[in-house]
């Protein structure tokens, strides 16, 4: 650490208030107190701060906290503070160092995790204010992926509906909240106004919303198969219901499409065209990643949102660990079994996931190393955990080149 002197805090956060410990580069305490989550509270704890240690800098007082985001990491930092964040697993086993009996409070957590700063800071990941456009992108992300399981939720619910009273459009189309089956069933919304649907009408229908896998003649026919027999008042209770269904999956539908504009737009603004050099053009991280096979939208954008600081530092192996795909070894003795990381961030593990998925599909390399993995024995699971080790490996030396992926060079290397 130097000649320079350093002074550690401990906060514990709080939904309604935030307790903060400040010790010395002795591990001495030096003040306590605890303050009003808001505007004037998170500023009177950094005036605190500078006060009770009597700092030049603020860079000279060193934070901890569990949280590694929100309004009091974001505050500390626009003020200079060093801040470092500690999971909370770990935080429980220093907790042990003050305690056995298993007691907790805030305060006690918030001198743990300052003196945890001070013994043991290689356990601490430190924080940095994150990119404005990664930040709008981690939430649209967000809220695309909520808009989604709130969509699947009301379509689900539209499933059982209409299976119990209309069952023949089921077979028209998976997707049960695509636009052009909601105006179909607006159009016939039971069996009886079905049979009575002319083809002319459903012709236009198709031709409006570009659906060509099938011609009007087959909805027609599919629409007016016999109908399920149900008990007097089935079809005007469900056919009320799916009423109300409708129009909240139409508002879903804006709604997602509105977010994957955003993030198609935020995505944009982080792969500029300028030149590095004359005639020579800049490769940026969003841009090398989007060139690698199985990644899409959806990929890309949890990718650059949820493991920004590790793409930063071109670390792969924090990497593999928040994806999940980084096995867990257990050895004592004469045992050794190796499992799956439950530890891992989860929305990134599933994108991950996913990738592996599409790029099996697409990639030469990927099914070659799939069908070696499941030959040998694996389950698809953990094939598809390797083919995504493999590919954040890669992901890792391109960006540490700056070179995007190259299908033809890829090809001539062995597996």
């Amino acid at each position: 650490m130097g000649d320079r002197q350093q002074w550690y805090a401990g906060v514990d956060w709080g939904s309604q208030s935030h307790h903060v410990v400040l010790t010395d580069g002795d591990g001495r305490k030096l003040g306590e107190r605890s303050f009003k989550h808001g505007g004037e509270g998170l500023a009177e704890m950094a005036a605190w701060l500078m006060a009770a240690s009597c700092a030049a800098e603020p860079g000279q007082i060193l934070a901890a906290i569990e949280v590694p985001h929100g309004p009091v990491v974001e505050t500390l930092i626009e003020r200079g503070f060093k801040v470092h964040a500690i999971n909370p697993k770990q935080m429980d086993r220093f907790r042990d160092r003050f305690t056995m009996a298993g007691a907790k409070d805030d305060s006690r957590d918030a001198e743990v995790m300052a003196s945890a700063l001070r013994t043991d800071p290689r356990c601490f990941r430190p924080l940095a204010a994150a990119d404005p456009i990664i930040v709008e992108l981690r939430e649209w992300s967000r809220i695309a992926e909520d808009l989604g399981v709130e969509r699947n939720r009301l379509v689900n619910r539209l499933r059982e509906r209409l299976w119990r009273y209309f069952p023949a459009l089921l077979e028209l189309e998976d997707d049960l909240g695509a636009e052009w089956l909601l105006e179909l069933w607006e159009a016939a919304p039971t069996p009886d106004t079905a049979s009575r649907l002319r083809e002319a009408t459903i012709a236009k229908l198709l031709k409006r919303h570009r659906i060509r896998r099938f011609d009007a003649a087959f909805v027609v026919n599919t629409l007016r198969r016999p109908p399920v027999r149900v008990a007097a008042g089935t079809v005007e209770a469900a056919s009320a219901h799916v009423a109300l269904l409708v129009p909240r999956i139409r508002l879903l539908n804006r709604q997602i499409k509105d977010a994957h504009s955003r993030i198609d737009g935020l995505t944009a603004r982080l792969m500029p065209a300028e030149e590095a050099e004359p005639g020579q053009k800049k490769q940026h991280d969003a841009e090398i990643l989007a060139s690698l096979p199985g990644v899409g939208r959806t990929v890309l954008a949890t990718l650059l949102a949820e493991a920004s600081d590790a793409l930063q530092r071109r670390d792969y192996a924090a990497l593999r660990s928040l994806a999940g795909v980084a096995p867990v070894t257990k050895r004592s003795g004469k045992s050794c079994v190796v499992v799956r990381r439950q530890a891992c961030h989860d929305r990134l593990a599933n994108a991950v996931y996913h990738w592996a998925r599409v790029a099996v599909q697409h990639d030469p390399r990927s099914r070659a190393k799939y069908a070696e993995l499941r030959r040998r024995g694996h389950s698809h699971g953990r094939a598809l955990r390797s083919v995504a080790d493999r590919l954040l490996n890669v992901a890792c030396a391109m960006l540490k080149s700056g070179a995007a992926f190259n299908p033809s060079s890829a090809a001539q290397k062995p597996a």
